[in-house]
């Protein structure tokens, strides 16, 4: 796509993000936007931030739960930016998300990782991926969708920061502690709640088999974008909803409950 076209998406993303409206999708606009073209508007997107001070904090994947994919319309994963003004952590469990600015915020339960080192290239060996990470978290991530309904197609996913909103991280839990957890990610089981209504179930073989797997995909897609500034020491990566994304409204109060692994879950009041 022209480098004029990308330069539009971009301006009207900083506005979307900035007013928290919605419009057509972009793909319906431009028929030629592809995901690299999306990637290209996200990351004057992110410049702009940068410029205004915003600090990049870590990644966000999205569309790794392949049971969602046909209810979306997108078929394949992709990633986003997390930043300071994006992130929290909870306290003893608990979080308030102001949802203000928002464009229809879902919410997603994951698991997060933080880095303690640039990961390898290689991806195909699950220890010398938790080699590289310092520890892992349950997480709560708040997706937005500046398109009416959610209707929209990868490209459009790629260009809006991979629809990140805001990021809540639970207690980590060092790896160093869990020796197997390789083995236990894909078995592992969270129960999502609104106030004491079961809402939804998942399971981490839902995110490419092993949110494992999620990881390795960004260390694989970011090779080929070299102007993606690269996985570093520190970053906090979400792995992707390991159940399905679902509204949430000023007011509420979620909650999520964890078997199979030793991570607790989070509670998080919207306001």
């Amino acid at each position: 796509m022209a480098e004029t076209s990308i330069d539009l998406v971009a301006a009207e993303l900083v506005r979307l993000h900035a007013d928290g409206s919605t419009v057509a999708p972009f793909s319906e606009r431009y028929a030629d936007l592809t995901p690299e073209d999306g990637y290209r508007a996200a990351a004057r997107l992110h410049a702009q931030r940068v410029a205004q001070g915003w600090t990049p904090a870590g990644r966000k994947i999205g569309f790794t739960n392949r049971t969602i994919w046909k209810r979306y319309g997108v078929y394949e994963p992709m990633w986003g930016m997390v930043y300071d003004r994006t992130l929290l952590f909870s306290r003893q469990g608990r979080a308030r998300v102001a949802l203000a600015g928002l464009a229809q915020p879902r919410i997603e339960p994951e698991i997060c990782f933080r880095l303690a080192s640039a990961p390898p290239r290689d991806t195909r060996d699950p220890q010398a991926l938790l080699a590289a990470i310092e520890w892992v978290a349950h997480a709560i991530e708040i997706v937005q969708c500046h398109h009416p309904a959610w209707r929209l197609k990868i490209a459009d996913c790629t260009a809006d920061n991979g629809l990140h909103g805001r990021l809540v991280v639970g207690t980590p839990v060092p790896v160093a502690r869990l020796p197997d957890l390789a083995e236990r990610l894909p078995a592992l089981e969270v129960t999502l709640r609104r106030a004491d209504q079961v809402v939804d179930h998942g399971v981490g073989a839902n995110v490419l088999d092993s949110p494992l797997n999620a990881l390795a995909f960004l260390i694989e897609v970011l090779a080929k974008q070299p102007e993606a500034p690269p996985l570093a020491a520190g970053e906090i990566i979400t792995t992707g909803v390991l159940t399905d994304a679902h509204p949430v409204a000023p007011g509420e109060t979620w909650s999520t409950a964890f078997e199979g692994l030793p991570l607790a879950g989070l509670e998080v009041r919207f306001e």
